[in-house]
């Protein structure tokens, strides 16, 4: 049993599972994390849903840090207990699991056709080394995949929380005005799925004109329909910045490749290549003739947190 659960959906899926690789996925079912009281009555639901009991292992990856001994999801008021899990669920293993390491663990085990190549030499993920993994999304999720000769190691971090870095004039304005609304800004108040009505707000102010009140939802539908052009703009803008911000994940962490995963990243694969992302992530001053060589790929999994948490658990298990 294997489930991937963020501040708006909660997807559920039985992995069959081959030795030490999970084979496939069935009985997938998604739902909105708004329509149940728990992650337990979503679990319930799930099983009622397929008509059949349920694994007693279980991998789970939700949004957010899974230290702790309470676990509060960002963008969903379900509250998580790790040590309440065996008994709340009926489980008697299971694993836990950042979602953006989940996708990791699934990057880890997937082959080239689920690898897309976004800009860089168009090559395979290396097999030993370090691999940087982010994708927007309701935030901007990031994570380290490290291989090594025999292994691999996921290293779990918050990378979309550091400082935003401006670099032009317009990006500029877009950090001033989100710096009267918040105490310091982070790359993901301009890089994810409400980002981008930040950056529609300014470009309205740069042309004279009263941008009516649009959710992030309705906005992203009209800037990817391409009807709008301030709309459209605005997704422009989104991808410079996201190449910036990918460029400064990638060389933070020594990165040989780059995965770009979540919701978001999905939606947008076929604009980013053809976008400005790739000529701002390699310009990063004297580090461009290494930018330059840095395979950046795009994850086209229909599920990798679903596969990645069934991957986790047999990681952690030694299955």
């Amino acid at each position: 049993m294997t489930a991937d659960i963020g501040g708006t959906h909660a997807r559920f899926a039985i992995a069959q599972v081959d030795g030490h690789h999970v084979e496939q996925l069935t009985d997938q079912v998604v739902m909105n994390s708004a329509d149940h009281a728990s992650l337990q009555t979503a679990w319930e639901f799930y099983a009622e849903q397929i008509g059949r009991s349920l694994p007693k292992d279980g991998a789970i990856a939700v949004a957010g840090p899974v230290g702790g001994s309470l676990l509060r999801l960002p963008n969903n008021p379900w509250i998580v207990r790790p040590e309440a899990i065996p008994a709340k669920l009926g489980l008697d293993r299971y694993t836990l699991v950042n979602d953006f390491g989940a996708v990791a663990h699934a990057v880890a085990h997937l082959n080239g056709d689920n690898l897309l190549h976004c800009c860089g030499p168009d090559e395979s993920l290396p097999m030993v080394g370090p691999i940087s993994i982010f994708g927007p999304g309701t935030g901007l999720g990031t994570v380290q995949l490290l291989r090594t000769k025999d292994s691999y190691h996921v290293i779990e971090a918050e990378g979309g929380h550091i400082d935003f870095a401006p670099r032009d004039s317009i990006e500029d304005q877009i950090l001033q005005m989100l710096r009267k609304r918040h105490r310091r800004v982070s790359v993901e108040r301009i890089v994810s799925g409400p980002g981008l009505v930040a950056i529609y707000e300014v470009l309205s102010k740069i042309e004279g004109r009263s941008a009516a009140p649009i959710s992030d939802r309705d906005l992203w539908a009209l800037a990817l329909e391409g009807n709008d052009s301030l709309a459209a703009a605005a997704l422009d803008r989104f991808c410079l910045s996201l190449g910036s911000v990918a460029g400064d994940l990638a060389l933070a962490q020594g990165a040989k490749a780059v995965v770009i995963g979540g919701g978001l990243g999905a939606r947008i694969a076929d604009i980013l290549p053809q976008s400005g992302f790739c000529e701002r992530f390699v310009a990063k001053g004297r580090f461009e003739n290494v930018m330059q060589n840095i395979p950046v790929k795009l994850l086209s999994h229909p599920q990798p947190g679903l596969f990645g948490a069934a991957s986790a658990f047999l990681k952690e298990h030694d299955l």
